[in-house]
């Protein structure tokens, strides 16, 4: 059991409280997810983040958060927009560094008309790399000098191998990957994508995140762990090929949820 995977959990901070215990009990990787709205961001998040880190004396897991992703994509064309972008990395790594936060989660610009489209266009993949950088640039910089990992989640990608291009694009150790596992089988199910467990072998050492959801293949579910149809035995199996000890993430929709997923992978022999 001691050699098993230890999960970890998104959580906010009202569901941290409760579930506050469970998370120190083995010192249990943590992602807050209160800052993604503009309300939030826009606003005094400060006792929110001095109530997150009273809870979290005496943790020593690692800590990172959700960044912003909310009404936006890393690839904006629309020059505006792409400002918005910007403040709201910039707002994001602000939390890091106030949490001492050492990652933070930021979503895949692929979409499934990117993944049919691209190619018909002269450089069309080139030029989307080329936005992400225009308005992902200044936030890697500022990851790199604060000693946070951006890692780059998919969301609607098909091909697993798109955003581990754009984020080697970079040449930063600033800029990771990550894997949703519930998005993965969504694009599995419902639109050709490859089984969960290649999004993790294309990743390999890159993937240093990954969010934990059990789903049926159809939609984005954020089930208990063993609630779904995802086959846990050949995720956990490629992950443990991995030597870059990805934080791996329970996400639910129900953070009740969150005992019942740590027992039934605990049941499976796969994690605790």
């Amino acid at each position: 059991m001691s050699d098993l995977p230890i999960l970890g959990a998104a959580l906010t901070v009202p569901s941290l409280e409760t579930h506050r215990e469970l998370m120190l009990d083995k010192q249990r990787d943590l992602e807050l997810q209160d800052f993604c709205s503009s309300e939030i961001l826009n606003g005094d998040w400060r006792p929110i983040v001095e109530k997150a880190l009273a809870l979290l004396d005496g943790h020593t897991g690692r800590l990172g958060i959700h960044g912003p992703f909310m009404g936006f994509t890393i690839s904006p064309v629309d020059t505006d927009i792409r400002e918005i972008v910007k403040k709201r990395m910039s707002q994001g790594l602000d939390i890091c560094e106030a949490l001492g936060a050492s990652q933070m989660v930021v979503h895949s610009p692929y979409s499934t008309w990117d993944h049919h489209n691209l190619g018909l266009y002269d450089h069309g993949h080139e030029r989307k790399i080329e936005l992400c950088h225009l308005a992902m640039a200044d936030a890697v910089k500022r990851a790199e000098n604060i000693g946070c990992e951006l890692v780059i989640e998919n969301i609607e990608d098909i091909d697993p191998y798109a955003r581990i291009e754009l984020a080697e694009s970079f040449g930063s150790e600033a800029v990771k990957i990550s894997i949703d596992t519930g998005h993965a089988y969504y694009a599995h199910g419902s639109t050709g994508a490859p089984p969960v467990d290649c999004y993790v072998i294309a990743a390999g050492n890159r993937l240093r995140h990954v969010h934990l959801q059990d789903a049926d293949g159809y939609a984005d579910r954020h089930w208990t762990l063993g609630e779904g149809t995802i086959n846990w035995y050949s995720v956990f199996g490629a992950l443990a090929k991995l030597d870059s000890k990805p934080r791996l993430i329970t996400e639910l929709r129900d953070p009740a949820g969150l005992p019942a997923s740590i027992a039934n992978m605990e049941a499976l022999g796969l994690a605790q």
